[in-house]
């Protein structure tokens, strides 16, 4: 999987790692911070950016970071996504520049064009002063020869719902109202200069405490590693980490179907729309930009992450609950959503590898066979997967489902125009699916493999699992000891 952040993301894992190193042996101080800095900019030269000393500055910020702390001390967030300031510089502050495409053509069309006097020949071509243009495009409209070209930076590039803009020194800076926490912007960014708190320390801490840690594992999982990576696999590795247990999220996946699909029966009977409510950044979506469909037509089941953490603090109460999966939003629905119940913790894969190569375990092949969720609950993960498993429990209970219409909606632009004509009351189908990731969780942005990949393995793994339904499966949980609604 070609990715613009690999190298960044390497470094991220290993300032975890060696802070998980260190608080394993109850041996992290500041000096050990400090210690972790020089050890990776040693100097008297600079490896990877201008100069040791905004690597190093970079590394504090990521420190902190790491150590699930605001980046930047001195402005305090409740966003879980930030920038971090040192490392936001490279980019180009003008969002139009003239490229050598320029002919000095007579007919000057860009100067002609701009009505901010922005433009003017210097050294043989067309120069914009980026101080005077307001990058109204009109320069690069008019131009015959499409010499000036508009380059969009990558993190407002892949922004969905608009929240990035500049200072006046070309820092980003993101907007907390109309942020989602969908993450695109830390995978898209090619310096490292967006990233999200880590809770692994968290963990470790709990874990030394004596605490019952249990893992939570999403249904986005299988085939991230491989067709001979089981669930199994993961659990034993984390196991041996010192979780009292694992247990699989499409498991969750089961009991937000099984009452979402109480719902849409319900909701098909007065003949009103629904949306889907199992993917945080989609509700934020709707919570920043559609209130009134946000507060009228969403489902009121909660994600299925939420679901397998209640399950496990009413059987083991006083039990502390980690989610591992690609989602960065996830880490806001734990963190900001005020949830009661919801997971405490949550770490992608890359800070559970780190996590694991903190105490030198790899995750090996298994012979144990594994499996908590129907294999509608593990296609959760995948754009359609909810509205399936949905619709398979409807039957189940014996309802035509034959005439009822979804419409699948995965990515952030195709979830705002889906969103935009139910809400204009426009929209033809009966539901929406909302996922903000393309390919659904399959494609978020902390995945481990390329979906093409990862959807190979599933298939072959898939095909070991049993066939078991939905609501027979739930049969075997205690489905009356916990709330599956938002408002308890």
């Amino acid at each position: 999987m070609i990715r613009n952040d690999e190298s960044v993301v390497a470094l991220k894992h290993r300032i975890v790692e060696a802070l998980a190193r260190y608080l394993w042996e109850g041996d992290l101080t500041e000096e050990k911070k400090e210690e972790i800095i020089y050890r990776m900019s040693p100097g008297p030269h600079a490896t990877w950016r201008c100069c040791v000393y905004k690597e190093r500055e970079i590394l504090r910020w990521r420190i902190r970071l790491a150590c699930n702390q605001d980046c930047d001390p001195k402005k305090p967030t409740n966003n879980i996504v930030q920038v971090i300031d040192p490392a936001c510089e490279e980019c180009p502050l003008a969002s139009y520049t003239v490229t050598d495409n320029c002919r000095l053509c007579l007919g000057k069309a860009c100067m002609n064009s701009c009505r901010f006097d922005a433009i003017h020949i210097e050294a043989g071509r067309a120069r914009i002063d980026v101080n005077k243009c307001k990058e109204c495009g009109m320069c690069a409209n008019a131009c015959p020869y499409g010499a000036i070209a508009h380059l969009v930076r990558p993190c407002k590039k892949v922004c969905p719902v608009d929240a990035i803009h500049y200072d006046e020194y070309g820092i980003c800076q993101i907007d907390e109202e109309k942020c989602i926490r969908c993450g695109q912007c830390i995978h898209n960014c090619p310096f490292g200069a967006i990233d999200s708190k880590v809770t692994v320390l968290d963990v470790i801490e709990d874990i030394k405490s004596g605490k019952e840690v249990y893992a939570m594992v999403a249904p986005a999982t299988e085939g991230q590693y491989g067709d001979d990576i089981s669930m199994g696999s993961l659990r034993a590795a984390l196991k041996k980490c010192g979780f009292a247990d694992m247990i699989e999220v499409g498991l969750g996946g089961d009991m937000t179907a099984a009452y979402e699909a109480l719902e849409w029966e319900e909701a098909c009977k007065e003949g009103r729309k629904m949306t889907t409510s199992c993917c945080p950044a989609f509700l934020r979506l709707l919570k920043s930009q559609f209130p009134d469909v946000y507060k009228e037509n969403m489902s009121t089941i909660v994600s299925p992450m939420c679901a397998v953490s209640r399950y496990i603090k009413a059987v083991h109460p006083g039990a502390v609950t980690v989610f591992i999966g690609p989602c960065i939003a996830k880490k806001s629905e734990s963190q900001e959503m005020d949830i009661e119940g919801n997971a405490d913790y949550v770490l992608t894969y890359g800070e559970m590898s780190s996590l694991l190569r903190s105490k030198d375990i790899e995750i090996t092949p298994v012979e144990e066979n594994y499996q908590e969720a129907s294999l509608y609950g593990k296609g959760f993960a995948s754009s359609g997967g909810v509205a399936e498993a949905v619709l398979s429990c409807m039957r189940e209970r014996g309802v035509d489902t034959s005439n009822i219409t979804v419409h699948k909606a995965a990515g952030g632009k195709p979830c705002a125009v889906a969103i935009r004509l139910l809400q204009l009351g426009k929209l033809p189908e009966d539901f929406v699916e909302g996922m903000i990731c393309e390919g659904g969780c399959l494609g978020g942005p902390s995945k481990h493999t390329a979906v093409n990949v990862t959807t190979m393995a599933r298939k072959k793994l898939f095909a070991k699992a049993d066939q078991r339904s939905v609501l027979e499966n739930l049969k075997n949980y205690p489905m009356d000891s916990f709330s599956m609604t938002r408002e308890k």
